[in-house]
């Protein structure tokens, strides 16, 4: 069965020297798509090198995530829309992240908000699709997504509040899941209330997993297989049929069209 991450981080200093290997891991676990979200302008660079590099297989989405804004460099952050700019009209580029707005970092929240807002004017402009970081701020984001044109948004890791959830599937909002399905109750529920169309696989690699069966590995593409699994658990049906919607909602959502499915 075909396999896709969404999310994943090939260009974090955590893969360093690692960037091959999980390249490999993906063929041989059918993973066919990875898209590698970019945290500011030098991992949006390199995104786009692995990509160059492993053509059909590594997609990339450049953005400024939350975590980044108050270390910005100057100009960094017009570089970056320059960029995704200039790879979009070489068709480089399938989304804008990872971005968003984070509870975490309160002491910086209007610099978050203002290169949030950038981001999504870019997206608008250019009409790439989001991808979303929204740790403890979802409702906030949620509600305030409609007043910007954007025709596809992924909220990524959706882990909470289930009314958040509700608008968000009212929207036609995607969102992504990973390892956790696979022992976090929370997390299985969202999936149970998640209609499958609207529901992406990830790893968020080079993020680490602590609990079985991940617990002491480097986050691979590979892990996607147990993800698919436990989603077929939760909606009651064949892993098979669970892993091709979720190919046909990746393509969807990135406008990427793979070749005929893999048996």
């Amino acid at each position: 069965m075909r396999l896709v991450d969404a999310h994943i981080h090939l260009s974090d200093r955590g893969y360093s020297g690692h960037t091959d290997e999980l390249v490999e891991d993906a063929k041989n676990a059918n993973v066919v798509a990875l898209v590698s979200n970019a945290m500011d302008f030098e991992t949006s660079i390199e995104a786009l090198r692995l990509s160059e590099k492993h053509l059909d297989l590594v997609y990339v989405a450049l953005g400024v995530h939350p975590w980044n804004v108050n270390v910005l460099k100057p100009n960094e952050l017009e570089d970056t829309l320059n960029l995704i700019s200039e790879q979009h009209q070489k068709k480089s580029v399938v989304a804008i992240g990872e971005i968003g707005l984070d509870c975490k970092y309160e002491s910086i929240w209007e610099k978050q908000l203002m290169v949030f807002d950038k981001m999504l004017r870019a997206a608008e402009k250019i009409d790439l699709p989001v991808i979303i970081h929204s740790r403890g701020t979802t409702e906030f984001i949620v509600d305030m997504l409609p007043s910007y044109n954007l025709k596809r948004v992924l909220l990524h890791w959706f882990s909470h509040p289930m009314n958040a959830l509700h608008k968000a599937m009212d929207y036609g909002y995607y969102i992504t899941e990973g390892p956790p399905v696979v022992y976090s109750t929370g997390i299985r529920e969202v999936v149970t209330q998640t209609p499958l169309t609207n529901l992406l696989t990830e790893t968020d690699g080079p993020v680490l997993f602590r609990k079985a069966p991940f617990n002491g590995q480097m986050t691979k593409p590979s892990f996607i297989g147990e993800v698919v699994h436990a989603i077929a658990d939760i909606k009651k049906m064949p892993a098979e049929e669970v892993a091709e919607q979720i190919v046909k909602n990746f393509e969807t959502f990135f406008n990427i069209k793979f070749t005929t499915p893999t048996a």
